[in-house]
């Protein structure tokens, strides 16, 4: 008997969730995600609040943006002229299973809106 093998739709599926899965795992990919959860930040800012390098936040933060966890809110223009990205997470809350030995990812929106808060 031989296993059918997963299809390109399903194998891509499972990739971009095991992705997901192992990114979040890392503590300092949650800390920057939760450190933009109510608040849009660049990141200098969120290496400062973290204390962590900014290379690891610019990392960290590309890595988030390729698997649509974080946006990039808005550009600020800083006295220098430079364009700023302000990121924020696209999540607010994130569910893993194990069902079967499958891991299943369930990603919620973030519904926290820091442009109503006032």
């Amino acid at each position: 008997m031989t296993l059918s093998k997963p299809s390109i739709i399903q194998l891509s599926e499972f990739d971009i969730t095991q992705k997901i899965i192992e990114s979040l795992s890392n503590v300092c990919t949650r800390a920057v995600l939760f450190s933009i959860k109510t608040a849009s930040k660049d990141a200098t800012q969120i290496a400062d609040e973290l204390k962590i390098s900014i290379s690891t936040v610019y990392k960290t933060l590309s890595v988030l943006e390729d698997l649509a966890l974080v946006e990039v809110e808005q550009f600020i223009i800083s006295t220098e002229g430079k364009k700023i990205k302000q990121y924020r997470s696209r999540i607010g809350k994130v569910e893993i299973t194990l069902e079967d030995l499958e891991p299943s990812l369930s990603l919620y929106p973030n519904t926290s809106n820091p442009k109503s808060d006032s």
